[in-house]
């Protein structure tokens, strides 16, 4: 039989598991996207109760569970709280998983899925589902497999149908690695993505198709290659690579280099052009 205390009502469930993580107990662990103030508990709260399984030493809390420290949180159907002894003494929670319609929500960003797991040693937080999503102020990630966060280099890596949007730009990719950073506000947003297998981009005025791709969200600047095709309404033009300025509208493309490939171009003659040569 399983030591513990059951299952508890849900407040006070919630001082209990408050207690996991006395303060400075977990230094340098954070539960957190960004930034979080590690001297904080993580507290859990629960619909449905929280059961104590010792042995195993695991919290679970069911129904509309919450884990939470400071301005971080976890939402979950079902959240696991694994836990250990610290060094220094006290308790250490090692890893937290969420099943059934999580949101982790920490500052400016707020992600979706059908199942997390935060390994709080590693401060890596990894989503899955049909259909994740990590959206900040400015910017909004997706993908059909899973997302995977990593705390201390800020960066974030989606897997399977990868979109990242932001206004109406759209950048569709099978693997894309986005790079986070603060504005000037505080807010976190994109600064950077590397793209990988079957790039698209969308704007109101081009689409654009390349095997890779690194876009610098700043300058607006997106460095292509392998493949690469342009269209703008019926002008297409196709190299072996490109640098395309998403802010200006200017593409510049170049020819394969020791191939004898040249850098190829169709444009079509609009209405007022045909009416002219008439």
């Amino acid at each position: 039989m399983k030591k513990g205390w059951g299952i508890f009502p849900g407040i006070v469930g919630a001082l209990i598991a408050a207690a996991l993580i006395a303060p400075g107990s977990a230094a340098a662990q954070n539960l957190d996207f960004s930034s979080s103030d590690s001297d904080l508990p993580i507290e859990v709260q629960a619909d449905d109760g929280i059961e104590w399984q010792q042995d195993g030493q695991v919290f679970l809390a069911r129904g509309n569970a919450r884990a939470t420290r400071g301005k971080v949180s976890i939402n979950a159907d079902l959240l696991r709280a694994y836990y250990r002894k610290g060094e220094k003494g006290g308790t250490e929670i090692s890893r937290i998983d969420a099943v059934g319609s999580v949101e982790i929500v920490s500052g400016g960003e707020t992600a979706f899925g059908d199942a997390a797991v935060y390994d709080v040693d590693k401060s890596v937080m990894v989503l899955s589902g049909k259909k994740v999503r990590l959206v900040t102020a400015q910017d909004e990630i997706t993908a059909d497999r899973q997302i995977e966060y990593y705390e201390l280099k800020r960066m974030a890596v989606a897997r399977g149908n990868a979109v990242a949007r932001r206004a109406d730009r759209t950048l569709k990719t099978e693997v894309l690695v986005a790079y986070f950073k603060n504005d000037k506000a505080g807010k976190s947003r994109i600064h950077r993505v590397d793209a990988f297998d079957e790039i698209y981009i969308k704007t109101t005025q081009d689409e654009v198709w390349a095997d890779r791709g690194v876009y610098n969200v700043d300058s607006g600047i997106v460095t292509l290659s392998g493949d690469v095709r342009i269209a703008r309404d019926d002008n297409k033009l196709a190299g072996c690579s490109a640098e395309v300025n998403l802010n200006t509208g200017v593409s510049k493309l170049k020819s394969c280099k020791g191939s004898g490939k040249r850098v190829r171009g169709v444009l079509k003659p609009t209405e007022r052009d045909r009416v002219k040569k008439n």
